[in-house]
């Protein structure tokens, strides 16, 4: 059984031991715009390109300490993108077969990528949690008809959270000498990421480094956080893998410890500007949940006042959704051209 290795110096051991360990990077332009100084964790730089590659090891290591899965096993896994290919290059690394199931309105680049890590890949509707035919419960129903193999259930699975208990959090931590900083946001699907970093940062600072939560169009967290009410604010979203219509596993124990002390509602406006904005002023190239959280970032720094220091996490790259996010056609159909300013226009250059 592999554990996480913690920071070393030299090489590192495959893979799996190269999960963790990315550059906190100011993010100069938007601190300089804000008054306060913005953070953004490089998750992009991951070995497999998200920070669902934590989730992603910490599963698979927590069904190997359970005995749930043996040399020569299968995986599998309901997941919108990157916790597939998070596990698809897990489970390559370690030798077992990848079965993933996922909604059909994901981005063609996420699907192809999957299948040229050896994944099996199952588009299906996307449909509420509540209906049977839910691509989670497709992945748990495929998973119990197989022998040795194990459905990962990231949503509920807790091992995802503690992920970020032992390696996101202290990072950190460590990134910011010891804990000089003052919020830290992000937006969550599984709510492994935000439960897990707030979690670690809470009890490190006895309660002092406030957490927030960064929701988009669609997703009941906002509301819940606000007034205690999972109903929805706006309608869907441009962004992939992020927003939830309940309260999962990974995210309960935050919430019920009163641990996430505010929300912000991000319009996909806001988002799509913000992927832009990044490319032209940082030189950094994010998907749109990366660019959500920047821009959540920088509200929660200028909410908190001017000198402020704020954290936040960048998911991914914009490479498995550039033919979405670059593209005007795609942009017009969703009412977002408008929304970049004209001198960031010639970054269109799909049609």
């Amino acid at each position: 059984m592999t554990t996480y290795p913690g920071p070393k110096p030299g090489a590192v051991n495959g893979f799996v031991g190269a999960v963790g360990n990315t550059p906190l990077i100011r993010l100069n332009k938007l601190s300089e715009k804000t008054g306060a100084e913005i953070y953004g964790k490089a998750e992009f730089m991951e070995p497999g390109g998200s920070v669902k590659d934590r989730a992603a090891l910490w599963v698979v290591m927590d069904a190997e300490k359970k005995g749930l899965i043996k040399p020569g096993g299968t995986v599998v896994e309901g997941t919108a993108g990157n916790t597939g290919i998070g596990l698809a290059h897990v489970c390559r690394s370690k030798g077992y077969r990848c079965v993933i199931y996922m909604p059909n309105t994901q981005s063609q680049e996420k699907i192809d990528l999957l299948r040229m890590l050896g994944a099996e890949v199952y588009p299906v509707p996307a449909v509420p949690f509540d209906n049977p035919e839910n691509y989670n419960h497709q992945a748990r129903r495929h998973a119990e008809s197989l022998d040795n193999a194990v459905w990962t259930n990231q949503f509920d699975n807790v091992a995802n959270r503690q992920a970020h208990i032992e390696s996101t959090g202290p990072e950190i931590w460590a990134q910011t000498n010891g804990g000089e900083f003052d919020g830290f946001i992000a937006a969550t699907g599984t709510g492994g990421t935000l439960a897990g970093t707030t979690r670690y940062l809470k009890d490190k600072s006895q309660g002092r480094i406030q957490c927030w939560l960064a929701d988009p169009p669609g997703s009941v967290l906002h509301q819940f956080i606000q007034n205690k009410k999972l109903e929805r604010t706006g309608n869907g979203s441009m962004t992939e893998g992020i927003g939830q219509g309940r309260i999962t596993e990974n995210l309960k124990p935050e919430v019920e410890a009163g641990l996430i002390d505010n929300s912000l509602h991000v319009p996909d406006a806001d988002s799509i500007r913000t992927v832009y904005e990044m490319l032209d002023e940082e030189g950094i190239y994010i998907g749109a949940s990366s660019a959500l959280n920047v821009w959540a970032a920088g509200q929660m720094g200028a909410k908190m006042g001017k000198g402020s220091r704020i954290v936040t996490i960048i998911c991914d790259g914009a490479y498995r959704y550039q033919n979405r996010l670059f593209s005007r056609k795609w942009l017009e159909s969703k009412g977002l051209d408008k929304a970049i300013p004209d001198h960031l226009q010639r970054y269109i250059v799909l049609p």
